[in-house]
């Protein structure tokens, strides 16, 4: 196979895979989430993952049984079952249950678990840019946790390719949020600065290891909120991801990025790299 999917331990190609009709995520993308790059079959910062994973699903009260072992043993099962050392993009999900539709929690609620991982090409942090394109922030309050409710994610997404931009700002009047499946920072006079985490933002792991790795390489951190106009006269402008670790934005609206601090994102994407690559050691690898 060259991907798998997983439902409730029954396993399968993804595109062979199915889910009950009444599983709230179908009705109300009741659940949380997970996605994680993998390589040598080693989850790159599985526990960081985890750790966030415990407090989505502890914030929405959904009653998922599996122990942290449990669960890692099998995410890694599923990673094994593709056999390959090659780059992976693993994905769990866990929903409330499956129960006739009503909003209300159900009586006996029991979690689905749902995992697929398969081949995933990485984008080139030395030669991929970024093309932005900011629109109004109007999702809920709880952004801090990784629902599966992203709709205004999708459609931010969307008018974002449409525009014949890669990736969707948020903004809240001025204040700058964070990407549609992104965390954005920017570079401004040699100091990183960066959205505080609060209910607006999502605590994006890699957003995390980029604040570690600043600091390792003498870079001054700022967590607070910034503007609109502070997002388009920036040095440089940094998008972070699981999947895409740390990249640069070139374009914003259309008009350049200024771009004038290479030297700064050299360093801290050369980190990143061998954070990256340390991580994913096959000797680091579990059994």
């Amino acid at each position: 196979m060259n991907n798998v999917g997983y439902y409730n331990g029954e396993y399968g190609p993804i595109e062979e895979m199915r889910i009950p009709m009444n599983d709230r995520a179908v009705y109300f993308g009741d659940g949380v989430y997970e996605a994680v790059l993998v390589k040598n079959r080693v989850i790159f910062s599985l526990e960081e993952h985890l750790d966030r994973f415990w407090r989505s699903f502890s914030a929405l009260r959904i009653p998922f049984a599996m122990s942290r072992e449990e669960l890692r043993t099998e995410l890694y099962k599923m990673v094994d079952l593709l056999d390959t050392d090659d780059p992976l993009v693993l994905y769990w999900q866990a929903s409330r249950g499956t129960a006739s539709r009503t909003h209300t929690f159900p009586k006996e609620g029991k979690a689905n678990l749902m995992i697929t991982v398969k081949p995933f090409v990485m984008k080139d942090m030395k030669t991929f840019r970024h093309r932005l394109l900011t629109v109004e922030d109007t999702r809920f309050f709880h952004c801090d946790v990784k629902t599966l409710n992203l709709i205004p994610n999708v459609m931010a997404a969307q008018q974002a390719e449409e525009a014949g931009c890669t990736e969707a700002v948020f903004h809240r009047g001025e204040r700058v949020t964070e990407g549609a499946h992104s965390n954005v920072s920017i570079l401004k006079d040699g100091v990183l600065k960066t959205a505080p985490l609060d209910h607006l933002i999502l605590p994006g792991i890699t957003r995390m290891h980029l604040l570690q790795l600043a600091g390792q390489c003498g870079i001054p951190v700022l967590e607070e909120p910034f503007t609109l106009e502070e997002l388009k006269e920036a040095d440089e402008v940094l998008v972070t991801s699981s999947t895409a670790l740390c990249l640069k934005a070139e374009t914003i609206d259309g008009a350049p990025v200024r771009m004038s601090a290479p030297e700064l994102v050299e360093k801290l994407q050369e980190a990143y790299r061998q954070k990256f690559e340390r991580e994913t050691d096959p000797a680091l690898r579990k059994s």
